[in-house]
Order: C-alpha cells, then sequence, then structure tokens
C-alpha cells in the first residue's frame, strides 16, 4: 500500500494539474484521501459522517518552506508522529504507516506542482459510525491531506494579545495533548473573547490561573536575557515549534527553561512571542493594553526569528535533519 495509491490498487489518475487549475483557478488543485489523489472540489464525505456530529477528527498543521529552488517541508517525521498520538488518546487507529502519510504529504506537494512555502494539513476522521458513542480501534477511519497557499498569520512587526475568560482545559476531563477538532471549540471561545476586546489574539490560563498558552500557540516570555514557557503541566500542548526553539536557543548562548509562569510575570516580562507553525515566531508588543516592553519586538525575540528563518528555509546545516526536501533535486 504505497503512499499514493489506496489499498489493493494503484493511484488512480485525475484530471492533468494544468486543466484543473484553469478550471478551478486554484493553487492546489488536488488533495489525497483514502489513498488517491483527487481533486478537491470532488472529495466530498457523507453528512452522517461521524466526525461532524461529534468532533472526532484529529490535525496536524505542518508547513512547507521555499529555500532557493527547493520546497522543504519542516519535520515531517515529528508531526507525523504526533498524527498518530493524538488518535491513539480516541482509540482512532490510523490505517496508513507513518512512512505512508510523509509520503502522501511530499508526493501531494509534487502533484500540486507547489514551488512556493504553502501550508500543509493532513487529517483522519471517524466516517460512517452512526450515533455510536463507543470509539475503538475498529471504527471507521479516513484519511486526507490537503495543501494551503499561506501568507503572514499575524503582523511580524508585533500583535495585541489579551487575557481571557476562558480557560484552556485541563487533563482531568480532555487530553490536552491530542490535536482533536472538538478540542479547538475551546480555543474558538478563547479567539471570539479576544476580537471582542479588540486584541489580536487571546491568551488563557489553566484551570490553576497560571499561563497556558493561545489558542494556536504557545507563549514564550523573556526575562533578563532568559527565554521562559510554561510546561505541559499548564495544559498547554507541546508545539513542535516550541520544541524547536528550546533547542536551537540553547545554542546561540540563549538560557531556555520550562516553568510555570503566573499571569503578574507576563504582564512585567521584558518580551513575550507566540510560536506556532501558522504564527512561527510572532512577537507580542501589548497584553491586555499594557506595552510589552519597548512595545516592539525585543533583541531575544528578533534573534529567535531570524535563527527560525534561516533554519525552515535550508539555510542552517546544523538544523538540516529537521527539513524534508520534496523534490529530489533542486531545478537548474
Amino acid at each position: 500500500m504505497g503512499a499514493g495509491g489506496g489499498k489493493g490498487g494503484r493511484t488512480k489518475k485525475p484530471d492533468k494539474p494544468a486543466t484543473a487549475r484553469r478550471a478551478r483557478n486554484d493553487p492546489y488543485p488536488y488533495v489525497w484521501l483514502d489513498g488517491r489523489f483527487a481533486l478537491r472540489r470532488s472529495a466530498a464525505v457523507p453528512v452522517t459522517t461521524h466526525a461532524l456530529h461529534y468532533g472526532t477528527s484529529v490535525f496536524e498543521g505542518v508547513r512547507a518552506y521555499r529555500g532557493g529552488e527547493q520546497l522543504y517541508v519542516f519535520r515531517l517525521g515529528d508531526h507525523v508522529r504526533r498524527l498518530r498520538r493524538s488518535g491513539a488518546h480516541y482509540r482512532m487507529s490510523l490505517p496508513y504507516s507513518d512512512e505512508e502519510i510523509a509520503g502522501a504529504i511530499t508526493g501531494l506537494c509534487r502533484r500540486n506542482g507547489a514551488r512556493e512555502s504553502c501550508y500543509i494539513r493532513p487529517f483522519y476522521f471517524v466516517g460512517d459510525h452512526g450515533i455510536n458513542l463507543h470509539v475503538t480501534e475498529e471504527a471507521p477511519v479516513r484519511v486526507a491531506v490537503m495543501l494551503l497557499p499561506v501568507g503572514d498569520l499575524f503582523d511580524k512587526r508585533g500583535i495585541s494579545a489579551g487575557i481571557v475568560r476562558c480557560r484552556k482545559f485541563s487533563d482531568a476531563s480532555t487530553p490536552t495533548q491530542a490535536k482533536m477538532g472538538g478540542n479547538y471549540l475551546n480555543a474558538i471561545l478563547a479567539t471570539q473573547q479576544a476580537r471582542a476586546a479588540s486584541r489580536d489574539e487571546a491568551i488563557m490560563l489553566g484551570m490553576d490561573g497560571s499561563v497556558s498558552e493561545a489558542p494556536g500557540e504557545n507563549v514564550f516570555i523573556v526575562r533578563k536575557g532568559r527565554l521562559i514557557t510554561p510546561p505541559a503541566s499548564s495544559s498547554a500542548l507541546m508545539g513542535i515549534t516550541r520544541a524547536s526553539v528550546l533547542e536551537f536557543a540553547g545554542g546561540m548562548g540563549i538560557d531556555a527553561s520550562e516553568r510555570a509562569v503566573t499571569r503578574r510575570q507576563l504582564l512585567a516580562a521584558d518580551e513575550v512571542f507566540l510560536t506556532g507553525t501558522a504564527a512561527e515566531i510572532t512577537p507580542v508588543r501589548a497584553v491586555d493594553g499594557r506595552p510589552v516592553g519597548s512595545g516592539r519586538a525585543g533583541p531575544v525575540t528578533r534573534r529567535i526569528m531570524k535563527r527560525y528563518e534561516r533554519i525552515v528555509t535550508g539555510g542552517d546545516p546544523e538544523y538540516a535533519r529537521w527539513l524534508t526536501p520534496v523534490y529530489s533535486q533542486a531545478r537548474g
């Protein structure tokens, strides 16, 4: 069962890419669904799909970056492994190997002729399972991958953030390390509250009142040149971009640690920034209307931003192991 083929058969060849693009004016007209490439417009699921009713879907956000004439997928293996782990919390079985999912992702980039930086969304979900809440490994699971054009999610010069009323749920009720569709209703409420207060993004506290995370990002503060980010006990998702920053910051001589962050410490920080696949490294210039430091991206944040950009675009040999090239060779 290859990444580009369905179980027991070869990949069905859909319309030619150029024709599909002209017909739909879609930069990425192909998706990968249940082992086959298909046109996005024909990739439909029935209204009886269990995930539509109960949120039984698992997803990842992955980025591919253009570096010269190559396209690199950032930390592909880590994303695929987390994709599988997320579903395991709910006894959902991903019916493809990690290698097949990784191959589907790079293959879909090639099928769409992707050469510019893009966002990749692999996901799987429970299909026709009636209204039965007893999900087991035998429940029918469907798997898909799609590409989306991507720009900056936030203003890289800095954003405003607000601490919202909505608290991040804890492991006492729902697994915090599972990227499940249903879990993100919590993030939607937090975002709505932030936008209602005219903030660009929300910051959520955990059930104990300490800083947890933003709706789709991890939070870092800088105090006296040291990086601090909330630990897993805060209910924050242990993000892959977060892990990357913790690792490469140490190599830059920046002290970086996981430690509980109080609301007061957040408001008194010298610098604050958010990390995430879509947000990348985003400076926070104000929290609850109070300027953070000078009200601009601070020196540590700027260093982290520059290093991250160099790494993901293939300009840092030390972290080349985090990059998966999409094309066998760059165009000459």
